[in-house]
C-alpha cells in the first residue's frame, strides 16, 4: 500500500486520524515517544487542527523534537505551521507550547539519515510508502530529506520553555 498521496476515502481518514482521539481521550502515554500529537493553527480559519507525527529524532534534555513531513511541502499541517509557528505538542503524557521551525534541505537530510541508522526498518518502510526510492544507506535517506522540491523535509518542534530539569543546578553554589 502505498502513502504517496493523502488518505482520499473517510475510512482510510478515520483510521489516520485514530491516535488523535487516543490522546484526546489521554492515552497518549500508550503512545510512547515514537509519536507526537502537533495542534497547529489552520492557515485560513485560524482554527485549530491536529496531526499526530513519528518522531524521527530530540532531544530529552531540552524537550526538542523533530518530525518529518511524509507529503513534503504540501502537508496541511507543514502549510499552516509555515504561516503560524506558535504550536503545542505532546509527546505521550508531555504537553508543551513551543515554535515549529522547518530545517534547512541539509538538516533534514542528515535528520532523517539519522533516524534510518535508528530504525532502519521503520525508515525504509516509510520512505518507500511515501514513494521514494532507497536503498538502505543514510546517503540515500539524507538525498531524500535533503530534496527541497520532492524530499521530505524535517521539522523542529522546540518547547517555550524548556523541559525543568531532574535535579538542581549545583554550579551556582
Amino acid at each position: 500500500m502505498s502513502f504517496a498521496q493523502p488518505p482520499a476515502t473517510p475510512a482510510r481518514r478515520a483510521l489516520f486520524r485514530a491516535p488523535i482521539w487516543l490522546y484526546r481521550l489521554g492515552l497518549g502515554g500508550l503512545l510512547g515517544d515514537r509519536l507526537v500529537l502537533l495542534t497547529h493553527r489552520g492557515r485560513t480559519t485560524g482554527e485549530a487542527r491536529q496531526a499526530v507525527l513519528e518522531v524521527v529524532g530530540g532531544n530529552d534534555a531540552t524537550g526538542t523534537v523533530l518530525v518529518a513531513s511524509g507529503y513534503g511541502p504540501r502537508s496541511q499541517w507543514f502549510r499552516n505551521i509555515r504561516q503560524e509557528p506558535r504550536v503545542l505538542f505532546q509527546v505521550g503524557d508531555r504537553r508543551r507550547r513551543g515554535t515549529a521551525t522547518v530545517l534547512s534541505p541539509e538538516e533534514s537530510g542528515r535528520a532523517l539519515a539519522h533516524y534510518a541508522q535508528r530504525r532502519p526498518g521503520t525508515a525504509m518502510a516509510l520512505v518507500r510508502g511515501l514513494g521514494h526510492e532507497v536503498d538502505g544507506g543514510p546517503e540515500s535517506f539524507e538525498r531524500v530529506g535533503a530534496d527541497p522540491e520532492n524530499g521530505v523535509p524535517v521539522v523542529r518542534l522546540a518547547p517555550a520553555d524548556p523541559p525543568p530539569t531532574p535535579y538542581p543546578d549545583l554550579s551556582a553554589r
